[in-house]
């Protein structure tokens, strides 16, 4: 997939889980929090309202006990299928301070398992060039890691 507008970023694996189990690892709170945050951090609050322009908020805390806090809204939410999520909007439809990028996540069945793919399309090329420099593949690439270790045994 090509980014002419230098904006975007994508994460593709194949994962031998179904994608219900991987819609339930993205939303329900106790199964976000073994995954969600690439280790050595972990995800300390999850909340998580599962309709259009309910809120999402997560917060990661490092090894040295900083909190990292991320609040957003869901913008779709098709069941063992697709979430889309921004960060436009903290709740309701209340505006961010600095939106940074809006996620779509898909599941799609392919052989025994599923392709899942995790996009990431940011405001300017500038959030993205950020995103990547702070490590978006490495960091999504293990979570979607720990993400194929625990929907394996749903």
């Amino acid at each position: 997939m090509t980014d002419p507008n230098g904006r975007e970023v994508v994460l593709t694996r194949s994962i031998a889980a179904s994608p219900a189990a991987l819609y339930r690892a993205w939303t329900e709170p106790d199964l976000l929090k073994r995954w969600f945050a690439p280790s050595p951090f972990v995800v300390s609050e999850v909340e998580t309202e599962l309709r259009p322009g309910g809120a999402t908020r997560i917060v990661m805390r490092g090894p040295d006990g900083t909190e990292f806090p991320s609040a957003g809204i869901y913008l779709e939410l098709v069941e063992n299928a697709r979430i889309v999520f921004t960060d436009a909007y903290v709740r309701a439809w209340e505006p961010s301070a600095k939106p940074f990028f809006t996620g779509i996540i898909t599941f799609e069945p392919e052989g025994g398992g599923t392709r899942y793919t995790a996009r990431a399309l940011h405001w300017s090329a500038e959030d993205c060039a950020a995103h990547k420099a702070m490590g978006f593949h490495e960091g999504w690439g293990r979570c979607a890691d720990q993400l194929a270790a625990l929907a394996a045994g749903l």
